[in-house]
């Protein structure tokens, strides 16, 4: 008996309701078509990335790479011109861990993406634009996709297509980037929400991705520079006493306590560990009401 209904033509337009129609299907006891190769591959990446977590390499941070383009210059800077031990950073247990599991939720990601039958390929492709190298994380159904595990707040940049609007870590750049090595343009970011395990797929159009060509070569004039360039961000209010903060995008940088060393009146950052997380204040008009934990980082750098 012949069928008149259209087959299903599976592509980055339906990527996420096919992974989600696998999720739907093992809920409802139906078990998907999974090969042993894809669960080899699955576990053997996962072995990888734990053993990359546990012996970690350290990088000198000098030149730039494709997976920083998108980073704010000064902090490139940063990078590029003080020495490994003013600039490293100790971080705390959790964000070690975090690290971790972040990584295993990508690989895990790409695994769904194949048992949901779309094309994964090129993992890990070296590329390279104007001397700068880098490695892509893959291509689903022949476009760039790079694939992060992000918090519950960062995931709504992705579900809601902000990302443009704030994007700290440069991932926009980066996935230009690759595109301008690959000569694609339609590909994206594949996310999931670490807390809830949420779904979605970013893809910004081209006014929101910036010339990498030439984003590249006007960082490499401002790192060639004796000086730092202007401040990232602004600090922002913590309350209403007065009190100001760091923003998201300087927390995760390492050079913060040197590239903020003005703040307090001279005294430099404080730091005040709260439930959710530690605060790092620029200014502090009133004492907060939780432990001051400013000599832990002092003692860490030391």
């Amino acid at each position: 008996m012949e069928t008149t209904g259209k087959k299903h033509t599976k592509n980055l337009d339906t990527l996420v309701d096919d992974i989600n129609d696998i999720l739907v299907g093992i809920s409802s006891g139906k078990a998907p078509d999974v090969k042993e190769e894809q669960i080899d591959k699955f576990l053997n990446n996962t072995k990888l990335a734990l053993l990359d977590w546990l012996q970690p390499r350290k990088s000198s941070g000098k030149g730039l790479r494709m997976s920083v383009i998108g980073r704010p210059a000064r902090q490139l800077w940063y990078d590029n011109h003080l020495q490994r031990d003013d600039k490293e950073e100790v971080y705390d247990p959790s964000t070690q861990l975090k690290f971790l599991y972040g990584h295993v939720l990508e690989h895990l990601l790409l695994f769904l993406v194949e048992v949901a039958g779309h094309k994964v390929t090129d993992q890990q492709k070296k590329v390279q634009l104007e001397d700068v190298n880098g490695h892509m994380d893959c291509k689903i159904d022949g476009e760039v996709v790079d694939v992060k595990s992000a918090s519950a707040m960062s995931f709504k940049k992705f579900k809601n297509g902000t990302l443009y609007e704030d994007d700290p870590f440069g991932y926009i750049a980066q996935v230009a980037g690759y595109e301008y090595n690959e000569g694609t343009n339609n590909g994206g970011l594949l996310a999931v929400n670490k807390s809830s395990g949420e779904i979605a797929l970013f893809r910004p159009d081209e006014l929101m991705k910036p010339n990498a060509k030439d984003l590249i070569k006007n960082l490499k004039e401002k790192l060639s520079k004796n000086e730092p360039p202007e401040k990232c961000y602004e600090p922002i209010p913590h309350d209403k006493t007065g009190n100001f903060k760091l923003p998201v995008g300087c927390v995760y940088c390492p050079h913060k306590f040197v590239c903020h060393a003005d703040s307090n009146n001279g005294d430099g950052l404080r730091v005040f560990k709260y439930a959710n997380s530690n605060v790092f204040m620029t200014t502090v008009t009133n004492l907060p009401k939780v432990e001051e934990i400013t000599e832990q980082y002092e003692q860490k750098k030391n």
